[in-house]
């Protein structure tokens, strides 16, 4: 039987669009005080106004350390404890392709999709470490296990993730904390438009929806602590 979210505290990074906004919405209607994390600012005051009660936002560029640290204590200062973090934040380039792929194009997917990764789960850490209990969970991406042409950064990126997630969780279980990593399929969300050519409309609406990944974080999180799902492969039933 799974257990009830009621009260429990999540950090969600990347709240302010697609994937992280419906997790924090999916965890805010189950009882869960959430802190929203992301970079826009209007758009985190938007979704507080839908659950005041519930969600409480801090704006955060996850590829500046001190600003996760800020967010971490934030957390801390208002509820006195973190039991989930997710890190549903991530980016990727128009030219993505190696015979365009700049430098800085490199270091920004690194810098978005891996770094602030690492910068969270070190913060993250020293609280769950004192709670002797908390869930890490970890949004990549389905190119992992096919690869595709999303570009070799999002793809490096992103494999590098799996190996922060399993490398945490092998590292932090004996203390109670656990981490799981979720490969989304196709998903309709703002990271699409991104793309060199734009994907037609016939095959979006095959995709997934952000509600059906926020539907598996919340079943993730609402496993009890002797369980642990590491990895979850969530794709679209007609692609």
């Amino acid at each position: 039987m799974s257990r009830s979210l009621e009260g429990q505290v999540a950090v969600v990074v990347g709240a302010s669009s697609g994937m992280g906004q419906a997790i924090a919405r999916g965890f805010a209607a189950a009882g869960v005080n959430v802190m929203a994390a992301a970079r826009r600012e209007s758009r985190l005051q938007r979704l507080c106004a839908e659950f005041p009660s519930r969600i409480r936002r801090c704006q955060t560029d996850v590829t500046v350390r001190e600003q996760v640290q800020h967010l971490i204590a934030e957390t801390v200062a208002a509820w006195n404890r973190i039991d989930v973090l997710v890190y549903a934040t991530g980016t990727n380039l128009p030219d993505r392709s190696l015979e365009k792929l700049s430098d800085n194009g490199w270091t920004e997917l690194m810098a978005t999709n891996l770094t602030g990764a690492f910068y969270c789960t070190q913060e993250v850490l020293r609280v769950m470490r004192r709670q002797g209990a908390g869930l890490i969970i970890y949004l990549s991406t389905g190119a992992v296990q096919r690869p595709d042409i999303s570009g070799v950064a999002y793809q490096a990126s992103k494999h590098g993730l799996t190996g922060l997630a399993h490398g945490t969780r092998v590292e932090e279980r004996e203390r109670g904390i656990r981490t799981s990593i979720i490969f989304p399929g196709l998903c309709e969300t703002e990271i699409l438009s991104k793309r060199p050519t734009p994907t037609p409309r016939e095959v979006l609406d095959k995709a997934l929806l952000p509600e059906d990944v926020a539907d598996a974080v919340l079943f993730l999180a609402q496993l009890p602590a002797r369980a642990v799902v590491p990895e979850m492969q969530l794709l679209p039933s007609r692609l």
